[in-house]
């Protein structure tokens, strides 16, 4: 738990500071409708990544996969840096797809906490391995304006300096990840193909719920920097706004995981489905990007989407076959992370053409469909599971 805790701590900081700063980079240099590619490409990596991880975590074990992940993002930090320091917009695309990759072992890492602990306390072990994120998270917003003055002083371009950060935080990741187990999933005499798996009302649903919430989570976040950027707001502004925004996405975590495992899934999902669609109308209303009342909008925002994915996963490792659990989740994973991608570029196109109270109250509208599924096709088991935990049916 320490090595998944700490490596989903580290590789949120990363990602929460490559993400701002890269949006911004590519904006001031292809113009506010491009601002949102190479943070796209981070997103496809981490979409690609989920699926590599899987497919090596099966042959090698979880701990091989979380260090390899981890050391290619440090390279992908590192390619950020030489690519801000020369202007270049392209490598820094390539350089977040590559830390994307590691995002994905970070992500990944909460169906391997759950895989320590009992079915009826699962929710509660995916939830902690969530909350680590809230260590990176918000630290690393906070720590824009400060590395970024520490690399001018330096004599470096102010904006490398976060992504020097990043290839720390990520070479700290693989380290911590070598205390990870070293486990391999258990194969399955007759695997199921991954269509039907997929099809059946537990996988169905959580794709859903969880797809939803990163495309609203991810549009909404994405843009809000560069329409906070356009009115004038630094990037001191801008870290404390999105650290409020990762707050909300994991802070509460713990409280999260338990209400899944006392209530189930299906109310912990619809709550955040609500969360989302009322976050995504309260940044439509904000004038102006001013920072207070859109930093508690994106909070809820932030929340919203922890419900849908604490929810979502907490089904995913409770409802299915043992054999089969770690191909769906790779799967569920990297169709949430490649729509969300299509999602971060539509971001901006979207902000520009538009403006962000468009872009926020149309990402609200989004919440129908898993909402309607959730209610009348979901999971309907009875809290805690459905059943009392049977000790001869645990899949250790």
């Amino acid at each position: 738990m320490a090595a998944f805790f700490s490596g989903a701590a580290l590789m949120n900081a990363a990602m929460a500071m490559a993400s701002a700063v890269s949006t911004i980079v590519a904006g001031d240099r292809l113009g506010m409708r491009w601002g949102a590619v190479p943070n796209t490409a981070g997103v496809v990596g981490t979409g690609v990544g989920a699926l590599a991880l899987t497919w090596l975590t099966a042959r090698r074990g979880r701990r091989t996969g979380l260090v390899l992940g981890y050391s290619a993002a440090a390279l992908g930090a590192c390619l950020a840096v030489v690519a801000v320091a020369a202007g270049d917009v392209l490598a820094l695309t390539i350089g977040m797809l590559v830390l994307g990759l590691g995002n994905a072992g970070a992500q990944l890492s909460r169906y391997g906490a759950a895989e320590l602990y009992p079915t009826h306390r699962r929710g509660y072990a995916i939830g902690t391995v969530i909350w680590a994120g809230t260590i990176g998270a918000v630290g690393g917003p906070l720590l824009l304006d400060p590395s970024s003055a520490a690399a001018s002083r330096l004599g470096a371009p102010a904006m490398a300096g976060p992504f020097l950060v990043a290839a720390v935080a990520t070479s700290v990741a693989a380290i911590a990840a070598t205390g990870a187990p070293s486990n391999r999933a258990p194969a399955a005499a007759s695997p199921m193909p991954l269509r039907d798996l997929v099809r059946t009302p537990a996988a169905r649903s959580a794709l859903a719920v969880m797809v939803t919430a990163q495309v609203v989570m991810v549009a909404v976040m994405t843009a809000a920097p560069m329409d906070m950027h356009q009115h004038g707001h630094g990037l001191g502004a801008v870290g404390v706004t999105l650290a409020m925004h990762t707050l909300g996405m994991f802070a509460l975590s713990p409280l999260t995981g338990r209400l899944f495992d006392r209530a189930g899934a299906r109310p912990v999902m619809l709550a955040g489905l609500l969360s989302l669609a009322l976050a995504a109308l309260l940044a439509a209303a904000v004038p102006g990007g001013d920072t207070a009342p859109l930093a508690g909008a994106l909070f809820l925002l932030g929340y919203g989407w922890n419900l849908c994915f604490v929810g979502g996963s907490g089904l995913l490792a409770r409802d299915l076959p043992a054999a089969e659990r770690a191909r769906v989740e790779g799967a569920v994973d990297a169709a949430v992370w490649s729509i969300a991608a299509a999602a971060s570029l539509a971001s901006t196109l979207i902000l520009s053409a538009g403006g962000y109270p468009a872009l926020a109250a149309g990402s609200c509208a989004l919440v129908a469909v898993p909402l309607v599924l959730v209610l009348f096709g979901g999971e309907r088991r009875t809290p805690g599971g459905g059943r009392p935990f049977d000790w001869a049916r645990d899949d250790r």
